[in-house]
């Protein structure tokens, strides 16, 4: 039966010793690749960073799509697992209507470049939504994506590499430095959702005395002081414990569902009582203390998922995860936990994503975070 919306998709996914056996097996997992297959989406463990290049020539060998995005990541995931720690491919290719999509790579990630490089693509076809990876290297990266995303009127969704070895992408080739993905034409029908990793443990507090990413005073007090009533006596007692477990949010103005960029605390000035934070800071600004807490993250999920599925209307033809490597394991305390809840709420579909070093969602560059697309 033919697919009104013309979009069909494939995923596959192995593990092995080496860069060939674990191409070679997700080759034969696409050996009845859909009609017309013409996009595929590749992400491979750090293992097989140094690898992607040869990678991506035998998969395009054997499945003859010319054009693949997609990153590397401290893990991978596809439907209902995810793989850390091993040599590991998640794969998904798509058949979409020709003309519908078109892919970037760093060096056209602007809107003036991205239209003159496509040939007045993006003035016909107008798309609304990106599939994007990153260059975590790249310092204004967050800024890069903001502009991209406003400019070109576009709602973005993906990840920023992570990698020890240089934090790679495709995007029809190898490619680094920058933003690179692809573009979805609005008649391919897709809806995202984003979940939180951390909880807030206290109230909004606004800045009244801070200089660049110091946070020297809240609510006219010691920014300290507020910290420390927030987290609790236990917590206060020693400072230590805080790192990896307590974090700054910073709200989102104009969000309707109190939405908030969660950034790493950076040091604490005990004379001074500061604190230093990863995101830079004004007078004004509101800030909020949360803690990084499976339970709550659990539960955050579980939300996300209940309200796509009241929105999908039935079960996705396929998805892309892009979850933060401080997710998966290392936040659950077992494998897979995250995927199997994606897929005991949403059904069994072709997925395909990655753990990054960030996540995007909207124009925004978010931290242990989950951003899920589904396609309908």
């Amino acid at each position: 039966m033919s697919d009104p919306r013309g979009a069909r998709f494939l995923a596959a996914h192995a593990q092995g010793d080496g860069w060939a056996a674990v191409a070679k097996a997700c080759g034969d997992q696409l050996a009845s690749l859909p009609a017309g297959a013409n996009l595929g989406f590749l992400y491979a463990t750090e293992a097989l960073a140094g690898d992607l290049g040869s990678i991506l020539t035998f998969l395009r060998e054997r499945t003859r799509i010319t054009d693949w995005v997609g990153s590397v990541g401290l893990g991978v995931c596809t439907t209902g697992r995810d793989y850390f720690g091993v040599p590991a491919l998640s794969v998904m290719v798509a058949a979409l209507p020709p003309e519908s999509f078109r892919l970037f790579a760093p060096s056209e990630a602007d809107p003036a470049r991205l239209a003159a490089a496509g040939d007045r693509w993006l003035a016909r076809v107008r798309p609304m939504l990106g599939i994007v990876h990153g260059d975590p290297r790249v310092a204004d990266i967050a800024a890069e994506l903001g502009a991209l995303a406003r400019e070109a009127s576009l709602f973005l969704v993906g990840g920023l590499a992570a990698s020890a070895q240089a934090p790679v992408q495709v995007a029809g080739r190898v490619v680094e430095g920058g933003l690179s993905g692809v573009l979805l034409a609005p008649d391919i029908p897709v809806i995202t959702g984003l979940t939180q990793g951390c909880s807030p443990i206290g109230p909004v507090r606004r800045v009244t005395e801070a200089r660049d990413n110091i946070l020297m005073a809240l609510d006219g007090r010691p920014a300290l002081e507020a910290f420390k009533e927030d987290i609790g006596e236990l917590l206060s007692r020693d400072l230590k414990r805080v790192a990896g477990l307590i974090f700054a949010g910073f709200p989102v103005a104009g969000s309707d569902t109190g939405d908030y960029l969660v950034r790493n605390l950076v040091a604490i000035d005990m004379p001074r009582q500061w604190l230093a934070v990863a995101h830079p800071v004004a007078v004004g600004d509101p800030v909020l203390f949360c803690r990084r807490d499976p339970a709550s993250a659990a539960g955050d999920l579980a939300r996300m998922l209940e309200q796509m599925k009241r929105r999908a209307g039935a079960v996705p033809r396929a998805g892309l995860y892009f979850s933060c490597v401080a997710r998966g394991p290392n936040l659950f305390g077992q494998p897979c936990q995250e995927l199997a809840m994606i897929r005991d709420v949403l059904g069994d579909f072709p997925l395909a994503g990655f753990f990054g070093n960030g996540e995007i969602a909207h124009d925004r560059l978010y931290g242990y975070t989950g951003v899920l697309a589904l396609f309908l």
